[in-house]
């Protein structure tokens, strides 16, 4: 399969030889925490996305999830996983898919996934990384606080 090469040089490269579209996946069949397009503001000087605009992303949608299941304001406290499956590009509609997996008396664990949909001349979607993070809630005065007894996940 051909498709054009999402690096702006108009030349067509197969999927071999591209690491860029190996992998390709379906979107989950569910509304992603967030969606973004990197913008070339967001390169690093070899032209993929700096791996930090991806992690902070990451953390906001992981973040957003927590909040959701603790019903308040939480912070993060670790990242346990990450992994950069493959690189992000200029352009790429970035797709961040964040789920609670496991949660404490105060803490919250979340999975975040992330998808890149490339070239939408001839459309292509690849999982770019997956992560883990932990959250604690939070009271008004910025102590921990424990999560509703409905909330909790085994």
């Amino acid at each position: 399969m051909k498709i054009p090469d999402n690096r702006g040089t108009g030349n067509n490269i197969s999927k071999k030889e591209n690491p860029m579209i190996d992998h390709p996946v379906r979107l989950p069949d569910r509304q992603p925490v967030l969606r973004l397009v990197p913008m070339p503001r967001n390169e690093n000087m070899f032209g993929d996305i700096f791996g930090g605009w991806i992690m902070s992303h990451v953390d906001v949608a992981g973040g957003i999830a927590a909040m959701r299941h603790a019903r308040g304001r939480c912070a993060t406290v670790a990242v346990n996983a990450f992994q950069f499956r493959q690189p992000v590009s200029s352009g790429d509609v970035v797709s961040f898919y964040a789920d609670v997996i496991k949660t404490g008396r105060t803490s919250i664990t979340v999975a975040v996934e992330v998808y890149a949909e490339r070239h939408p001349q001839n459309p292509v979607t690849v999982k770019v990384t997956e992560a883990t993070l932990t959250y604690v809630a939070l009271d008004s005065g910025g102590g921990k606080r424990g999560l509703p007894e409905e909330t909790q996940v085994e």
